[in-house]
């Protein structure tokens, strides 16, 4: 673990996939499920389209700031469209939608969630998911693992603070919360959130090694590079 700067925060804004939730354990089989929903049931067209959309279909590995690892349902969509798949980008946008909301009630957590949430709350630390995942799915997650009274702030690709790395979803997180910026720590897996953060003012920016990014892809975007998110308490104390 590596800190360079520790500022006062009052606040924090999480990433969910990669950073709440286990990347490879919850998406790996999900990935694979909207290549072949986007493939019309064509195995070799949907190893094509995991491709263009940065999975390796052998190995499972996803390529850091791909469109797997980063891009909304939107975006993702585009992508599929593009590859080939035979649905246009607006009907894979509804169907990815609702597989990622689906999906949320399988996903592995980084950690017990709830009594890490309550011990950030306990500092007095306002709390917020900031995902470009749909909204949907981010509650239905909060819901699952009990963060209602935890969590002051949620915002997914589709709420209307704009999409990552623009600096929305955090803005709108300190307008929810009346903080400022430099009050405030974003916590992501890859460059998009990292540089949602930088875009923001954010106080501190810190990558975490549970989703898509490595060491070497989030160590000079980021105040601190973590392991997990358990060990936001150790910079924070």
């Amino acid at each position: 673990m590596e800190s360079r700067k520790t500022p006062v925060i009052s606040g924090i804004v999480f990433d969910k996939d990669g950073t709440l939730l286990d990347y490879d354990a919850s998406w790996g089989p999900v990935n694979r499920q909207l290549a072949l929903m986007a493939a019309d049931g064509d195995p070799v067209l949907a190893d094509r389209l995991l491709m263009a959309c940065g999975m390796d279909p052998e190995s499972g590995h996803v390529v850091p700031d791909s469109l797997l690892a980063a891009g909304n349902s939107a975006e993702i969509a585009e992508g599929l469209a593009e590859a080939g798949s035979p649905f246009d980008a607006e009907v894979l946008t509804a169907k990815l939608d609702a597989i990622f909301a689906s999906a949320s009630e399988l996903s592995v957590p980084v950690t017990e969630l709830a009594p890490l949430f309550s011990r950030l709350k306990a500092r007095g630390l306002k709390l917020g998911i900031a995902s470009s995942d749909n909204e949907r799915s981010i509650r239905t997650i909060i819901r699952r693992f009990g963060l209602e009274e935890l969590v002051d702030f949620v915002a997914g690709y589709d709420s209307g603070h704009g999409c990552k790395p623009d600096p929305g979803m955090v803005l709108g997180f300190c307008a929810a919360t009346g903080l400022t910026p430099e009050q405030v720590a974003v916590v992501g897996d890859n460059n998009h959130d990292l540089m949602m953060g930088r875009n923001a003012g954010a106080g501190l920016v810190v990558g975490v090694l549970t989703g898509t990014g490595s060491r070497l892809t989030l160590e000079a975007g980021s105040d601190a590079c973590l392991n997990d998110i358990t060990e936001l308490e150790q910079i924070l104390a």
